[in-house]
């Protein structure tokens, strides 16, 4: 099995240590894991600012880049939601639109393909790999946050769950108003300052509640956000993504 792995922007460019995590961990799975350097964004920016038509081509170069992989695998229920609800419908508007015929069914195939594949990296080892003790240790009070992505775009339930309450030495703490966005919201943050740090601040003051020494989610943009938010509350509670729980084993994380 060929996985090719996609970063995504947030981590490449602020934790690159979540790509290095599911490397880590894919590979301790006996998964072949490629970084295909022609990848960038996957276009979500552009898109949900209203740019739809500038995030055709990132559609296609996505395509391109990981072509002939198995699976592609993300550490991002944002980005794996962009690619299988987004990218369809970028290529039926180009089609809607009588777009000359010829690029209309290069996005088509193009978003096809990759909707097919793209898999957040707790679908693929729940789902594709059939596994929920990835043999991790963590001896650490945890709590997870469900992203609003990663919970009502994907449906990804209780994966992320299933796979902490495996990790050994880790005491996973509920969190009250968990399904209650944390603010960030992409643009949302930037467009409605206020709002956003009003809920990141009910949102940290709720992890902070709870006792945990850790908050982990799937999505480092929303991590990146509380994280923020809890170090203006002088927390020590620590932002992390799940993948770097996931891949741990001798009881720490970057």
């Amino acid at each position: 099995m060929r996985v090719g792995l996609f970063v995504t922007c947030v981590n490449d460019a602020l934790r690159p240590q979540t790509g290095r995590a599911v490397v880590a961990l894919l590979e301790r799975l006996g998964v072949h894991v490629d970084f295909p350097a022609a990848q960038s964004c996957c276009g979500q920016p552009l898109y949900n600012t209203g740019y739809r038509r500038a995030s055709e081509p990132l559609v296609l170069r996505s395509a391109s880049a990981f072509a002939g992989y198995d699976h592609i695998v993300t550490p991002s229920a944002s980005c794996t939601a962009m690619i299988r609800d987004h990218y369809p419908r970028i290529a039926a508007r180009a089609a809607e639109e009588a777009r000359p015929a010829g690029r209309a069914a290069e996005l088509a195939a193009a978003a096809e393909d990759m909707a097919g594949r793209t898999h957040e990296l707790t679908e693929f080892l729940v789902d594709v790999l059939g596994v929920t003790d990835v043999g991790a240790s963590f001896p650490h009070t945890v709590t997870y946050h469900p992203t609003c992505h990663g919970l009502r775009a994907l449906g990804l339930a209780d994966r992320p769950r299933q796979l902490l309450e495996r990790v050994r030495g880790l005491r996973l703490r509920e969190l009250d108003g968990a399904t209650e966005c944390c603010g960030f919201g992409g643009t949302f943050c930037v467009k409605n300052p206020d709002v956003s740090t009003a809920m990141g601040t009910d949102k940290a003051r709720a992890i902070i509640a709870g006792g945990a020494e850790v908050v982990c989610a799937v999505d480092n943009s929303c991590l990146l956000h509380i994280g923020g938010v809890l170090a203006r509350l002088g927390s020590a509670v620590r932002p992390l993504h799940l993948a770097e729980i996931l891949a741990s084993t001798g009881g720490a994380a970057a």
